[in-house]
């Protein structure tokens, strides 16, 4: 299982939110490429950043930052947040990134993820991201309509070849993964799912380890010091 740091940039600064709530912010870092050098010096084979102007207002909003993070590591960099146009994924890649994870587009627009998938393969990624078993976009700050079960399926037919997770009730609150969610979710689909939201400790990266998800992004924890990344790397490797 791949361990995965986030890196989500507000106004050009690296923050973490508490449940997506962009009133609850705490800044870790005015330099957001030295925090991804200093992930990258620790082991991470990939980095996942999360670009919360873009999530909410639906364009990038870091897109400076993002480019100099994509330039300044050897590792692949994922970026998910306000990526809605094939135009804006083009240009990500000549950024550099690996690979762009779509969110609201995927709620909004089924057909432009298709049309994605087609276009770019395995370097679209869906974000799922769930509160109570529904799906929500827009930065998380709409109620979901659609289950996770359904979307799932919509995006199985559209070419979808991974997905992220992340339950929002559990986002940056250092409890633990929803771990009967998230095996739910892995008996919704044979496509290799990354979770993501609640993990604070190696002991909950081992038993995400133990249900099968391809990675499981980290957040808030290696942010406070509640999981040292290299212990978790070394951890999970053994």
């Amino acid at each position: 299982m791949e361990i995965i740091p986030a890196i989500d940039l507000r106004n050009g600064k690296c923050v973490r939110l508490y449940q997506g709530d962009y009133s609850q912010e705490t800044i870790f870092s005015d330099d957001p490429v030295s925090m991804a050098q200093r992930w990258e010096s620790a082991g991470a084979k990939r980095l996942h950043l999360v670009d919360l102007d873009g999530a909410a207002e639906g364009n990038l909003g870091n897109e400076v930052v993002i480019g100099k993070i994509a330039s300044k590591v050897l590792i692949p960099v994922q970026i998910g947040g306000g990526i809605r146009l094939i135009e804006t994924m083009n240009n990500l890649l000549d950024l550099g990134i690996d690979r762009m994870i779509l969110g609201t587009v995927a709620l909004e627009e089924p057909n432009l993820v298709k049309e994605a998938c087609q276009q770019f393969g395995d370097k679209v990624i869906v974000s799922i991201d769930a509160k109570d078993g529904y799906v929500r976009g827009r930065g998380w700050k709409e109620e979901g309509t659609l289950k996770v079960e359904e979307v799932i399926s919509q995006m199985d037919s559209q070419g979808v070849t991974r997905f992220v997770y992340t339950d929002i009730a559990r986002d940056g609150t250092l409890t633990e993964p929803n771990f009967e969610e998230i095996q739910k979710f892995k008996e919704f689909t044979q496509i290799p799912v990354i979770a993501a939201g609640g993990i604070a400790s190696i002991d909950h990266l081992k038993k995400l380890a133990t249900l099968g998800v391809e990675g499981a992004i980290v957040g808030r924890a290696i942010y406070t010091g509640n999981i040292d990344l290299k212990e978790a790397l070394e951890a999970i490797d053994s």
